[in-house]
């Protein structure tokens, strides 16, 4: 669910005795629509204007930042870098935050700034206001065009969003709440019509409240439940006003499915519920999922499209070259054509366009029919057959190896598309486009940036048992990881028969034990195609027994005397084991 205004408020209010008066050290933009305020102390204010997730808490995850700041970023750097917030507050009942900052200018003089947040999913925007009300800049520009009630552009006197007709759900009074409730039909859907009258009421809680009042969501009105209702709203308006916030996630067969600021009744058994001792990190855990997919989104989109048009480019030509192979294996036919005519010339004359001759290759003789060429004299058509028998018999040779090469390639960038869909960090794009560029699939952009010429590191983990556990980000990082870098003894695990990354277990010589041993099959299920799979098989064998054949692609290697188990992609487990 989006972030709403209650849970807004639950958020403000943990954060603010955090961050007020806290210095602003670090202004940095690691996406199109984040911008991050590294404050003293060692805490990040997360400020995120994205259209499917706006929201601020104070976040713990660390983002990679692009090698050239933006230019919002920039300007948030000049007028906002060492300044001091002085307030948090959000307006009542509205998805709208303004953060007040001291900063000194060009001069040493002191100014007021405010940095607004509207936190509205379809109209989020982030938004520097000077000391006179004036919009300075903004992330998303809003000319006369895409809005004639309100304009957002630099220049121009910031105005607060227009708000709902809604009715506020913690200043309605009992008269009132059961005199909307007399006037409406019997048989409305009562969390509809909670939804449809009040504002900061969002479905979930909605349906958590009628829930509360009569044990099921889909309760309808009728002359006797009025009271009932009020009295859950009752209990709500008590919640918030106390300050009870409980920062819950509701997960769905493991996985994130939603959040909000108490505990949950109407799901039952078929949720399960999570409670976090901060909003921060609640906002961390659900998003993150998320956040990568758009950092996959907006950083990869180029490489992404370029290995998937390559990728559908080879498998066209396959299936292509397979039709044309297909073709090849009647070559026999072409062969007895010859033969026939040649021991039919007595028979022939010029001119004809159909041979029917005794195919004594078949038991019995059956009569044959062969098409003549009408231009062609009796010996030029058999020579025609014998060409075409030939020349089917060294196309079906070239096609094989054509094909076998073919696959290794289908093969190749179906892992960096792989590779690709689980990128973390730029660095990890970087490296897949220099593969790609090496590849010849991408051209060549030229002189690097230093930036990007450091090594990129494998991600490591930490066995239950202390045993460190190293897995490639990319296929030319997977062959140096196993071929370079990894010892002989340890323990190299992959998925098996699908695309994913190569695991080390760094065993220092010794016979691993079987926890660490299933920990790391369970990285490698992780981070491959099996990912959403409930069980996956990992092969693993010692380090000494994978070899990369000579010409093969990054990434591919063979190996011999494995042994097989089934690994659950458990990512709880991969935060447990990367220390998270």
């Amino acid at each position: 669910m989006p972030l709403d205004a209650i849970c807004l408020q639950g958020v403000v209010a943990e954060l603010t005795p955090q961050v007020v008066g806290s210095r602003i050290e670090k202004i940095q933009q690691p996406a199109r629509d984040q911008v991050v305020l590294s404050l003293r102390g060692g805490k990040r204010l997360l400020l995120c204007a994205g259209g499917g997730q706006p929201r601020l808490h104070l976040t713990e995850q660390l983002r990679d930042n692009p090698s050239q700041p933006p230019m919002f970023c920039m300007l948030l750097r000049k007028h906002l870098a060492g300044g001091r917030i002085l307030s948090v507050v959000q307006e009542p009942l509205e998805r709208v935050v303004t953060l007040t900052i001291q900063a000194a200018d060009e001069l040493g003089e002191q100014r007021q700034w405010r940095l607004i947040l509207e936190a509205m999913p379809r109209h989020a925007n982030l938004i520097l206001v000077d000391h006179q009300g004036r919009i300075t800049d903004c992330l998303r520009r809003v000319d006369f065009e895409m809005s004639q009630q309100r304009q957002v552009l630099p220049g121009l006197f910031y105005h607060l969003p227009p708000r709902q007709e809604k009715r506020s759900p913690l200043e309605i009074t009992r008269e009132e709440f059961l005199e909307l409730l007399s006037a409406l039909p019997e048989d409305t859907p009562l969390d509809g019509w909670l939804l449809d009258t009040f504002t900061a009421l969002p479905p979930l809680m909605a349906r958590e409240l009628v829930c509360a009042a009569y044990g099921e969501t889909d309760a309808r009105l009728s002359r006797d439940r009025g009271e009932k209702l009020w009295d859950s709203l009752g209990t709500w308006r008590d919640r918030i006003a106390g300050g009870g916030f409980v920062p819950t996630l509701l997960r769905r067969a493991g996985r994130p499915a939603d959040f909000t600021y108490c505990p949950i009744t109407q799901y039952g058994p078929a949720m399960e519920q999570e409670t976090f001792d901060s909003f921060g990190r609640l906002l961390d855990e659900f998003y993150e999922g998320r956040d990568q997919a758009d950092r996959v989104r907006q950083k990869g989109q180029d490489l992404m499209k370029s290995a998937t048009a390559a990728r559908d480019r080879v498998r066209r030509k396959l299936a292509a070259q397979e039709k044309e192979l297909a073709a090849t294996r009647d070559r026999e036919r072409l062969r007895i054509c010859g033969e026939l005519i040649t021991a039919n010339l007595y028979r022939m004359e010029r001119g004809m366009n159909r041979l029917t001759a005794e195919n004594y290759y078949e038991d019995g003789c059956p009569p044959m029919d062969i098409p003549l060429d009408v231009r062609l004299g009796p010996q030029e058509n058999a020579a025609r057959y014998f060409k075409q028998y030939a020349k089917a018999k060294t196309a079906e040779k070239i096609l094989t190896e054509q094909l076998e090469k073919g696959r290794e390639e289908l093969t190749y960038l179906e892992s960096v598309v792989q590779e690709l869909s689980q990128a973390e960090a730029e660095q990890d794009f970087n490296d897949i486009r220099a593969e790609l560029e090496s590849g010849g699939y991408l051209k060549n952009r030229g002189k690097k940036q230093p930036g990007f010429q450091r090594a990129s590191k494998p991600r490591q983990f930490v066995s239950s048992a202390g045993l460190r556990i190293l897995v490639g980000r990319s296929n030319r990082q997977n062959d140096r990881l196993t071929a370079k870098e990894a010892d002989r003894r340890d323990i190299w695990l992959h998925t098996q028969k699908i695309h994913g990354s190569h695991v080390i277990l760094c065993t220092g010589g010794q016979e691993p034990d079987e926890t660490s041993l299933y920990e790391a099959a369970c990285l490698a299920a992780y981070y491959s195609q099996g990912r959403e799979a409930g069980k996956v098989p990992v092969d693993y064998t010692p380090v000494r027994y994978v070899k990369k054949p000579a010409g093969a692609r990054p990434g591919m290697v063979v190996y011999t005397t494995y042994q097989t188990m089934l690994a659950v992609p458990d990512g709880q487990l991969v935060k447990k084991l990367a220390g998270k």
